[in-house]
């Protein structure tokens, strides 16, 4: 037995035995990746940016002949069922183990970020859904279901979450967020880690750092904005993944922050991320980006020089092909420019992934790890429960003015369904879902797994009502054709239910999506037009939006009997709104990002200070929101009481504690999400009127109460002091505000406590979650 296959001796012996039989070809190929030219699309319909540039340049014997750093999406790029894909990927990892020399299995790697981007799996809701549960346990049980599946499939890593901070609303892909508070991010995001890695398989952070914050909200355009804006919105989640979640992998992002990209970026990859936080893991390449810096951002001469630049900052993998990190680099080497130093830290961190991951173990097999022979079903009755829940959890009911909610078939026995969304299941599915992302390239192909529609769940949901329907429109394009149809129908009916949003797509082959950025935040299309000519009838409408982002609803939100917000719920979406919108689920989903009033002055987020939020002649425009940040509603109503704190004075270096009671006054069971924000009106730099730091969710039964807890340490109120430099983090004395509220909108409760002591200077250490 080789000493690195034995799993009785200790890691760095098994790992130093390896470094040192291998030649530099075998070291060069682990850090490299195959995706085969069989994966890789064509023409309109493509499942990466620039697919034409990252196709493998060479074929299947002569990419593996050293072996393999990773196998690019053996399963997520072609409809396989699992019995093809285990054979397929049972078939190259048995050409690493039995032809190379040295028998190393790749590392395969998969999307994750709607669920196992797989033929036939489970579609669940996109990750702003995620966020609108204000539900970490839960979130961390998907992420648990979703890295099973991929394990029972021999797949070792998933290409998720997405930590990006959403700064403005246009960007494409918004829905792959987890919003645009940093905290909720980190904590939704670090659970979702938390369980995917429970089952053996390793999360993947996206996109380091920044990629939300591209000017003008155009996928890949450069960054503009401070370091301390990045310091203290952007980097937090993923500082909360590495040190709290353990997150076993990062992924770079394509932009650039004030001229450096982050595939270059030394002080990003090594500095911050690995000095300061200790992170352990392995940097992959967000797909072509080594090679981006000479082509896109012009910072190296070619791939060679690329390669230099990127392995000396920091970058371990290349993903999705090898192009940079294989010849190009060993030129590098020829010629003295890279130190092979920096070479052998590389594929250490890549082996000492794969050891942990059992890879390197004398007793692996490539069928033991694919599961060949085992059953598999990757859209299980317990996946679809689940998926259910979340979508459930996630709905959000921004008004209910008219009481038109729960539907009552007594009271509206004949409903209009209207609308793009309404008999169309592919607008709950985000863009990396398998249907929307890889089914493209393959027209007329079956989809693989049940999606029902609302309208077959309402259908099935509401027996007591003669349900109607007219599309009226697409969801995007100019064809208003369908208009007058739709109008008809919605005035033979008690109550018009018109479904409105988004269609997710890649690359402007939808309203949302990875490179379907907005020019500006109005609906799609004519969908507008026919909210307001259904309005026209006077007949009570209630308005779902089921999108990836959020869409500017003033002008007509307040002549709706109801306004429903859906953040693309997945497979799962048609039944969890049908039972929501029944009554027979009461919805509890809070706004992880604002609802614009208007299309054109957007609210940009809610962390702003007083110079940002809107002031009576000093603009004409009002960037004020329609429905803030955190706002949700219920069939039932929550009463606030009782606040309490332990000491109105706390040293910088204690904790908080505050609490009340929170009552459910209505008459129908409910979950209610508390949120805990602070405001610091004096400091050093300008600072959020509000801040989110804590939040927890409690059921009540009609008339209950209970009381609602929450510690907190004075950490959890730093900031960044100096931008310049090591960019110094402070927790400062003086006086905070406390706020307590059903959203940043809605505060029932506040008080004043005083930070006592000295001005404390922290640093990675310091607390980042509240208890």
């Amino acid at each position: 037995m080789n000493p690195w296959n034995d799993p009785s001796l200790g890691d760095d012996e098994r790992i130093g035995a390896l470094m040192a039989e291998m030649t530099r070809d075998e070291k060069l190929a682990q850090l490299g990746s195959y995706w085969s030219k069989a994966n890789v699309g064509s023409g309109d319909a493509r499942v990466a940016p620039i697919e034409e540039a990252l196709a493998a340049r060479s074929g299947e014997a002569e990419a593996l002949a050293h072996g393999i750093g990773h196998l690019t999406r053996p399963y997520g790029t072609r409809p396989l069922t699992p019995e093809e894909g285990r054979a397929e990927l049972v078939r190259v990892q048995r050409l690493l183990t039995g032809t190379t020399r040295l028998g190393i299995p790749a590392l395969a790697h998969e999307e994750c970020l709607t669920g196992f981007a797989a033929y036939g799996a489970t579609v669940y809701p996109t990750p702003l859904a995620w966020a609108a549960t204000f539900d970490t346990a839960l979130v961390e049980r998907m992420g648990a279901a979703i890295g099973r599946d991929m394990a029972s499939v021999g797949v070792h890593q998933g290409l998720a979450p997405v930590l990006d901070v959403v700064r403005d609303y246009r960007w494409g892909r918004v829905e792959e967020t987890l919003g645009e508070d940093p905290y909720l991010t980190g904590l939704i995001g670090t659970a979702y880690v938390r369980g995917v890695q429970s089952v053996g398989v390793v999360a993947t952070l996206k996109h380091f750092a920044g990629h939300a914050a591209s000017r003008g909200a155009r996928n890949h355009a450069p960054v503009s904005i401070g370091a301390r804006e990045m310091a203290d919105v952007i980097l937090p989640p993923f500082e909360m993944a590495v040190r709290e979640g353990a997150a076993g992998s990062v992924m770079n992002t394509y932009t650039d922050q004030d001229g450096v990209p982050a595939c270059g970026d030394e002080h990003l990859l090594t500095t911050v991320l690995r000095e300061q936080w200790g992170f352990e893991g392995t940097v992959v390449s967000d797909y072509g980006s080594i090679a981006f810096l000479h082509t896109m951002h012009r910072v190296a001469a070619d791939e060679a020089d690329a390669a230099r630049v990127a392995l000396g900052a920091g970058m371990d993998v290349e993903l999705p092909n090898t192009r940079c990190y294989g010849e190009p680099l060993a030129r590098q080497l020829d010629a003295g420019h890279v130190a092979p130093e920096l070479l052998d830290r590389a594929v250490e961190r890549v082996l000492r992934q794969k050891l942990l991951l059992g890879l390197l173990d004398a007793g692996y097999s490539p069928e033991d790890d694919a599961g060949t022979g085992r059953p598999v079903d990757l859209d299980s009755p317990a996946n679809r429960t689940l998926a259910r829940t979340v979508a459930e959890r996630s709905v959000v009911l921004l008004a209910n003015e008219g009481a038109a909610l729960p539907l009552d078939p007594a009271r509206t026995p004949r409903i209009a369904l209207v609308g793009p969304g309404a008999d169309d299941s592919g607008t709950f599915l985000g863009s990396y879902s398998f249907p929307n992302h890889v089914l493209p390239k393959h027209p007329g192909h079956p989809a693989g797994l049940a999606l029902p529609t609302l309208r077959e769940a309402l259908t099935a949901e509401l027996a007591d009502v003669t349900l109607t329907y007219e599309r009226g429109c697409a969801v995007s394009g100019d064809d208003r054709t369908g208009l007058p149809a739709a109008v008809r129908t919605a005035r033979s009916a008690d109550l018009a239910l018109v479904v409105v949003g988004d269609r997710s797509g890649m690359f402007g082959n939808g309203t949302s999506g990875e490179g379907c950025d907005a020019p500006d935040l109005a609906l799609p299309g004519v969908q507008r037009d026919l909210v307001e000519e259904v309005l026209a009838t006077g007949v009570p409408v209630v308005l779902l939006v089921v999108s990836g982002r959020p869409y500017a609803l003033g002008g007509f939100a307040d002549r709706c009997a109801a306004v429903v917000q859906s953040f693309m719920p997945g497979e799962e979406g048609g039944p969890a709104l049908a039972r929501v919108l029944s009554g027979r689920a009461t919805p509890s989903g809070k706004l992880p990002v604002q609802i614009p009033a208007t299309p054109g002055s957007g609210p940009g987020t809610y962390l702003n200070p007083p110079l940002g939020r809107h002031s009576d002649g000093i603009s004409v425009l009002d960037n004020t929101p329609l429905y803030p940040f955190g706002h949700g509603i219920s069939y039932t109503t929550f009463g606030y009481e009782d606040l309490r704190v332990a000491s109105g004075r706390v040293p910088t270096d204690g904790f908080i504690e505050i609490s009340c009671l929170v009552r459910n006054t209505g008459d129908r069971p409910g979950r209610e999400t508390v949120q805990l924000y602070y405001d610091d009106p004096v400091a050093q730099v300008a600072r959020p009127t509000q801040q989110l730091v804590a939040f927890g969710s409690v059921g009540l039964e009609p008339g209950a109460a209970a009381r609602v807890a929450f510690r907190v340490h004075a950490d959890q109120t730093s900031y960044t002091q100096d931008a310049s430099g090591d960019g110094q983090r402070i927790v400062e004395p003086g006086t905070l505000r406390l706020m307590i509220g059903s959203s940043s909108g809605d505060i029932r409760l506040s008080t004043g406590i005083e930070l006592t002591g000295p001005l404390r200077r922290v640093g990675a250490d310091r607390h980042l979650s509240h208890a």
